[in-house]
C-alpha cells in the first residue's frame, strides 16, 4: 500500500467521525444556545486535550509555531462549531451535507496557496466538478438561489479548511494527536470564558439524548477525529487525501436518515453518488508534492 492510499484510508476514519457532526448538532440545539454548544464542546475538548499532552510530557510549541496553532484554532476550534451549529439551529444537516461538499476544493486550493502542492490539470477538473455538482444540488434545493444558511455553511466549511491545511502540514513533522491537542488548549481560556457566558442553569435539566450529543461533538469530531484527520494528510497529502471529504455528505444523509428521520429523497443520493464518484476518479489524478 502507497502513502497516498494509506493516508486516505486513515482520513478517511477521521470523515466518519466528522460526518455525525451536523445531525448530531441539530439535536443539541434543541436544547441548548449554539454559541454554548460551539464554545462548551471546546472547552471539554481542551480540557481532555490538556490532559493528554501531560500524559504524555509533549513540548511545549515553539514560537514559530505558536501563529500555526492560533490559526488552527480560529479555524477548527472557532470558526467551523460556531457557523456550523448556528446554521443547524434553521437549516437541515442533510442539506447542509452537501453544501459542505465544496470543502475538499477549498482545502486543495488553500493546500496549493500555502504549501505549494501541485495536483495535475485532470485533478482539478475533477476537484471542480466535485465542486459544481455542490453548487448545482444548493441552487436546485433553494429556487436558485444561496440562503443566509447557506453562506453560514460556506464560512464554516472555509474556516474548517485554513484549519485542516495548517494543521495537516504541521502534522508532517511532529505528533498529529499534539497539533489538534495544542489548538485547543492554547484556545481553552477563551472557550472557558464564552462557555461560562452562554451556559443557563436550564441546561442542567437538559436530558441525556441532548448532553450526550453535546459530550459526542466534544469529544469526537472536536478532538479524536483529528487524530485520524491530521495524520491522513501528513501521510498521503493534503490535496490527494482532501478528496475524501467528499465522500462525507454521504455518510452525514445516512446519519441524518437515523438519527433524525430525515428522509432520504432520490435527488440526496444522486448527487451523493455522483460527488463520490469524482473521489474515485481524482485517486488516479496526479499530485505532485514538495
Amino acid at each position: 500500500m502507497n502513502k497516498e492510499t494509506k493516508g486516505m484510508l486513515i482520513g478517511f476514519i477521521g470523515i466518519l467521525i466528522f460526518s455525525l457532526t451536523l445531525p448530531v448538532s441539530k439535536i443539541a440545539v434543541l436544547s441548548f444556545n449554539p454559541y454554548f454548544i460551539a464554545f462548551g464542546r471546546a472547552t471539554l475538548a481542551g480540557v481532555v486535550a490538556l490532559a493528554y499532552l501531560a500524559y504524555k510530557k509533549e513540548s511545549l510549541p515553539s514560537k514559530v509555531d505558536f501563529g500555526k496553532y492560533v490559526v488552527i484554532a480560529l479555524g477548527v476550534v472557532f470558526g467551523f462549531p460556531i457557523f456550523t451549529t448556528v446554521a443547524m439551529t434553521q437549516g437541515s444537516s442533510s442539506h447542509g451535507a452537501v453544501i459542505l461538499g465544496m470543502m475538499p476544493l477549498a482545502t486543495t486550493v488553500i493546500g496549493v496557496i500555502r504549501f505549494k502542492e501541485r495536483p495535475s490539470l485532470g485533478f482539478w477538473l475533477v476537484s471542480l466538478m466535485g465542486a459544481a455538482l455542490v453548487v448545482i444540488y444548493a441552487l436546485l434545493k433553494n429556487s436558485g438561489s444561496f440562503t443566509y444558511i447557506d453562506g453560514l455553511l460556506v464560512l464554516g466549511g472555509i474556516c474548517a479548511c485554513v484549519g485542516y491545511v495548517e494543521g495537516g502540514e504541521l502534522s508532517r513533522r511532529m505528533n498529529p494527536r499534539a497539533v489538534i491537542s495544542w489548538a485547543l488548549v492554547i484556545s481553552l481560556p477563551v472557550n472557558i470564558v464564552a462557555s461560562f457566558l452562554t451556559f443557563s442553569p436550564e441546561y442542567t435539566n437538559a436530558g441525556g439524548v441532548a448532553w450526550i450529543s453535546f459530550i459526542y461533538l466534544s469529544l469526537f469530531p472536536m478532538f479524536l477525529g483529528f487524530f485520524f484527520w491530521y495524520e491522513g494528510l501528513a501521510i498521503g497529502g493534503i490535496a490527494r487525501v482532501s478528496q475524501v471529504q467528499l465522500i462525507q455528505p454521504f455518510c452525514t444523509l445516512l446519519a441524518a436518515s437515523v438519527l433524525l428521520g430525515d428522509p432520504i429523497t432520490v435527488m440526496n443520493l444522486v448527487f451523493a453518488g455522483l460527488v463520490v464518484s469524482t473521489v474515485i476518479l481524482g485517486k488516479s489524478m496526479l499530485v505532485k508534492r514538495r
